[in-house]
């Protein structure tokens, strides 16, 4: 029996469930249909877990950088309260009956099972069937990629979820993959007393980011004893004992006792009946416009749509949808300011375009770096100060059109430059700043030369010449 409603929600993620309430607290009948937990991956194992691990993690190391600077410290590692605080914050085993509840008190109608578009309109889930008045809204996240790696299957590795559950750590670990999780995950371990080897196939981390923040953060990851293997790629895997070997294509073998592979996630859309909906892909992700529309009817928010595999980016797209059913006139969407932050230690905190992007762009570019121990903050911060500032402008244009933050506190700092490139600043503004001294974004007046002469370069203000390093 086909049942009406205004609109479906296929997936409750974070962005699901926060369009799902807007859309039934303006007074629409909402069908929010979801497999797993509601609230997604983020809640319960990517940016919340994950970064109580680090701050843990980071806690240690910090303790540590007490000798030489402020006395001696002698710590050790316990994991045990860091694996009882993400179960404790993950609602006692991973269980969504809060998040449910909050669904459902926002007037939401929630569904238990896997949906699948049957028409245009109308999905199932089981032996249900409901069919939306004003649209359906895909937001079904993604989920880690298991590479066809030869041998995988025969043995019992990891992904970022059973890493975040881990009550117990292994004496050494194996990380297939150096991107954000990778190295969170890794440095993380790491500082807990895990031996750490990560794996990358490309030929450096971060691919994602600008070659001067790969190259500092492999510094910093072998100066703290974590092995790395660049331009490596694994060929086959098998079991040894009680550990895992896994072999690279250059004939070399490395073996430990647990294998974390984290090559990346992946949208699965298989399940979804996308072509029944008349719903397009393109590269693998949901085709959308600029109000995220995919269809006649249709939208797609979140990770499905590739504007960027974050929460936040979801939470962005939420309103615009929103807006969109309710009849008004949203604000298309612009991810040309979209920040970006990798919480390894050091944090590095990325908004806009790279050095690269921009000169394929074809834009009149100047680029200046700052080292952050050359920067007084820096400077006074001593060990663990490892970190850059990169400014990307576009003289034409006068302002800022990508920049980078690698420091102690890179995410934070990266708020500043944020703001910069969203509302196209102008270079001499910024550079005219009163910046509070000394800071970390401080630096930023540093690297623009919003000091005086004599404490730091002064940039000539001149357009062209500005941020020439």
């Amino acid at each position: 029996m086909n049942e009406q409603v205004d609109v479906i929600i296929l997936g409750l993620g974070t962005g699901g469930e926060e369009l799902g309430g807007r859309l039934a607290m303006a007074g629409l009948e909402v069908v929010g249909i979801e497999p797993e937990l509601v609230g997604g991956e983020c809640p319960y194992w990517a940016c919340i877990p994950s970064k109580m691990m680090i701050r843990a993690a980071n806690l240690l190391a910090e303790a540590r950088r007490v000798n030489g600077i402020a006395g001696r410290a002698d710590v050790t590692a316990d994991w045990a309260p860091v694996a009882a605080r993400i179960r404790e914050q993950a609602t006692a085993e991973w269980d969504d009956t809060i998040a449910v509840q909050r669904f459902e008190g926002r007037d939401g109608r929630f569904v238990r099972g896997q949906g699948t578009l049957t028409s245009p309109r109308t999905v199932t889930v089981g032996e249900q069937s409901f069919s939306a008045r004003r649209g359906i809204v895909i937001a079904t996240g993604s989920k880690p990629v298991v590479p066809p790696i030869a041998g995988l299957a025969d043995v019992s590795y990891w992904t970022s979820r059973d890493a975040i559950r881990a009550e117990e750590l292994p004496e050494s670990l194996i990380v297939l993959g150096g991107g954000t999780a990778g190295c969170e995950l890794g440095q993380v371990l790491s500082r807990f007393g895990v031996d750490v080897t990560i794996v990358e196939c490309g030929d450096r981390l971060l691919a994602a980011e600008d070659p001067e923040v790969s190259k500092l953060l492999a510094s910093v990851f072998d100066a703290e004893g974590i092995a790395l293997h660049l331009g490596a790629r694994a060929e086959r895997v098998k079991p040894r004992r009680n550990s895992v070997a896994v072999g690279l294509e250059d004939g070399t073998e490395l073996v430990a006792d647990q294998l974390l592979v984290s090559v990346g996630r992946a949208v699965d859309v298989d399940g979804l009946g996308l072509g029944a909906a008349g719903v397009a892909l393109a590269d693998g992700f949901i085709e959308v416009d600029d109000h995220l529309r995919a269809a006649d009817g249709i939208w797609a928010i979140g990770d499905v749509t590739g504007k960027g595999l974050f929460s936040h980016v979801a939470l962005y797209q939420a309103p615009i949808v929103e807006a969109d059913i309710l009849g008004q006139d949203p604000n298309p969407a612009d991810y040309s300011s979209l920040p970006r932050v990798t919480f390894t230690d050091p944090e590095v905190g990325t908004v806009g375009m790279s050095e690269a992007a921009a000169r394929a762009a074809g834009l009149d570019v100047a680029v200046t770096v700052k080292d952050l121990p050359a920067t007084f903050r820096g400077w006074i911060h001593g060990t663990g100060n490892a970190g850059l500032i990169k400014l990307v402008a576009d003289l034409r244009a006068g302002v800022l059109v990508g920049a980078t933050s690698v420091g102690p506190h890179g995410g934070e700092v990266l708020g500043l430059l944020t703001a910069a490139v969203h509302a196209k600043i102008p270079l001499e503004d910024l550079r005219r700043m009163i910046y509070a001294f000394p800071t970390f974004h401080g630096g930023v007046g540093e690297a623009l030369g919003a000091y005086a002469r004599a404490l730091v370069q002064v940039l000539d203000p001149e357009a062209e010449l500005l941020l020439q390093p």
